[in-house]
């Protein structure tokens, strides 16, 4: 038990100072905000291009086109089972 909270406390601490050194200068903050930027850009672009093609794969895609073809398949079964019973 003890182990464990040595071991937590020199990572919070080995954190806190890192932390603290990356905003110690405005040239760091700077830096530190551009790539926080640049990753939420690239995840904003991956998840738009998600929901702009929102199951209507491209007729090349063999992948996407079996996913969508499955999945009309579940809900006409589902569709199915829930009419029979």
């Amino acid at each position: 038990m003890m182990k464990i909270n040595k071991t937590f406390l020199v990572g919070a601490t080995v954190t806190a100072g890192s932390i603290g050194w990356l905003l110690s200068s405005k040239e760091k903050r700077n830096q530190l905000h551009n790539i926080r930027h640049g990753i939420v850009t690239k995840i904003k672009k991956k998840s738009r291009d998600i929901v702009d093609k929102g199951g209507v794969p491209h007729p090349q895609n063999v992948e996407d086109n079996k996913m969508v073809s499955e999945g009309a398949m579940t809900s006409v079964q589902y569709f199915n089972e829930t009419k029979q019973h």
